[in-house]
C-alpha cells in the first residue's frame, strides 16, 4: 500500500477498517469495531483496483466468495466497477439482476452482523452517483481518490522515469508537472510511454544495428509532443461531477 500514490485519508481509513484491527483486535471493540463497507470512487486510473481483482458474476458466485471470505479470514472482498453490478434498482429490472442484487445485500448483512467475523467489503467505482441506496447505506466509509495534484504527479512521474536515461532539467520537470493537469494516474502511464518511443522512431533502419547505449535520452520535447496523442482521459464536466459527489456524500 505505501507504493500507491492515494490521499493520506484514503490510506488511514483502509489502515483502520482492515489492517490494525487484524493486527490488535482488543483495541477495536465496542465503539471501535471498524466498519465493514468501504467505497473508493474517483475518476478511472487513479488506483482504485489495485487491492484487488475479483467480482462474483451471479447469484451463486456471490454467495460462494462471501463464503470463502469468511473461511479465510481476516479477509478483503474487493469488487471494481461494483456499479456494473449493483445499479440502482429499476421497476423493469431482469429476474436474475435483482436477485444478483439481493443475494450481494443478504451475503453483506451476514459478514457485518457478526462482530467477531474480519470481513471487509470494498467497491471501488467512477460512477458512485449510480449505486443503488441500499448498497451506499452498507458502505459507511466513502472515500475520493480524485486526479493527482501536482505533487503526486511529480511523485508519478520521477517513479516513471526511475531507470530510464532522460535529460529533464528540474524547470522541465516542473513544467511538466503543470502541463498535465488533468491526468490520471494512467494516464502519465500513457504519456510516459509514448514518451520512450520517440527517439525509438528516430532510428529509423538503424533501430536493427544501433546499440542501446547510443540511444538518446528522453527529454521535454518528447513528452511535449506526446502530449498531442496521449490526453486527459476524463472530461472536466465528469470530474466535476465526482467532486460534487464527494462533497454531498463522501467520506470528507
Amino acid at each position: 500500500m505505501g507504493r500507491c500514490c492515494w490521499s493520506r485519508k484514503a490510506k488511514q481509513t483502509l489502515m483502520e477498517i482492515d489492517i490494525l484491527p487484524t493486527k490488535r483486535r482488543d483495541l477495536f471493540t465496542g465503539l471501535r469495531r471498524p466498519h465493514r463497507g468501504l467505497l473508493l470512487f474517483g475518476p478511472p486510473g487513479n488506483g482504485k483496483t489495485m487491492l484487488a481483482k475479483a467480482v462474483g458474476e451471479a447469484e451463486k458466485l456471490v454467495r460462494t466468495l462471501f463464503m470463502v471470505a469468511i473461511s479465510r479470514q481476516p479477509s478483503v472482498i474487493f469488487i471494481d466497477e461494483i456499479d456494473s453490478i449493483m445499479s440502482i434498482r429499476l421497476a423493469n429490472e431482469n429476474d436474475s439482476s435483482r436477485r444478483l442484487k439481493s443475494e450481494f445485500l443478504v451475503q453483506f448483512d451476514g459478514v457485518t452482523s457478526n462482530p467477531d467475523d474480519l470481513v471487509i467489503v470494498i467497491g471501488a467505482t467512477n460512477k458512485p452517483q449510480e449505486l443503488d441506496d441500499a448498497v451506499l447505506r452498507r458502505l459507511v466509509k466513502r472515500i475520493y481518490i480524485p486526479l493527482p495534484d501536482e505533487s503526486v504527479r511529480r511523485l508519478i512521474l520521477k517513479n516513471k522515469l526511475k531507470g530510464q536515461a532522460f535529460s529533464l532539467p528540474g524547470r522541465d520537470l516542473e513544467i511538466l508537472i503543470k502541463e498535465t493537469e488533468g491526468y490520471s494516474g494512467s494516464d502519465l502511464q500513457a504519456l510516459c510511454e509514448e514518451a520512450a518511443m520517440m527517439p525509438i522512431r528516430e532510428l529509423g533502419s538503424n533501430i536493427l544495428t544501433v546499440n542501446a547505449n547510443q540511444v538518446r535520452p528522453l527529454k521535454y520535447g518528447d513528452f511535449k509532443r506526446s502530449m498531442g496523442v496521449i490526453r486527459p482521459s476524463l472530461q472536466k464536466s465528469k470530474w466535476e461531477e465526482l467532486e460534487k459527489w464527494n462533497q454531498e456524500f463522501g467520506s470528507n
